[in-house]
Order: structure tokens, then sequence, then C-alpha cells
């Protein structure tokens, strides 16, 4: 089992810029690959960023690419996302997710462990 929890987010005006954490306990955080998800209100959930189990490989929705970061750090079990240059199409509620692989997915299918979500509303 890996527990995940999501902290940061909250409200950020258009332009400016957030970042989220998640902390990781459980099984070796660093045998996994991590992504981050989210869903808008009234939409389904789409795939923001994910990244390999040793921070080598990252992949981003085209939606955020250039504007959001992705990142680990296998020593301290956390994994954040970077958001700058936030839009009002960014507000959703961000999941973090642990990959049953050690190779990075886009696929929700892929991932098994979820955290509970957090808000990010960006005011226009």
């Amino acid at each position: 089992q890996v527990q995940l929890r999501e902290s940061g987010g909250g409200l950020v005006q258009a332009g400016g810029s957030s970042g989220l954490s998640c902390a990781a306990s459980g099984r070796t955080f660093s045998n996994y690959a991590m992504g981050w998800f989210r869903r808008a209100p009234g939409k389904e959930r789409e795939f923001v960023a994910s990244i390999s189990w040793n921070g080598g490989s990252t992949y981003y929705a085209d939606s955020v690419k250039g504007r959001f970061t992705i990142s680990r750090d296998n020593a301290k079990n956390t994994v954040n996302l970077q958001m700058n240059s936030l839009n009002t199409e960014d507000t959703a509620v961000y999941y973090c997710a642990a990959s049953s692989s050690p190779v990075p997915s886009v696929r929700s299918l892929e991932y098994i462990y979820w955290g509970q979500g957090i808000q990010v509303t960006v005011s226009s």
C-alpha cells in the first residue's frame, strides 16, 4: 500500500503561480512512476503530468506543457507540481497518483494509488 496526501493549491489569480506537493508513505516510493491528474467542474479526469521512478523522464499534457513542471524527491518521498502562468481553465481538483510501473504513463488506469485530491481555483 501507498498512501498519498496532496498539499498546496488554493486560490490564485490568473497569470500567477502555485505549487502542489504530494507526500507518499507506505511501500517504497522510489519504485513507482508518479503522476498528476485533474478533474475540472463538469469534466472527466484528465492527465496533467507524469514522472519516471528516478525523475529521468517526464510527460505533460499539451495544455500544460511549458507552464507546469513535475519533479520528485525520492529521499523525501515527495512529488511536486509547479504551475506557472495559470489560467481559469486550470481550475480543478488535482490528484496525485502512483503507477504500478516505474515507467510513467498518461493513462489513469495504470495508476493504482490515488490521493484524495486538492482544489486549485484560478480567478480571472
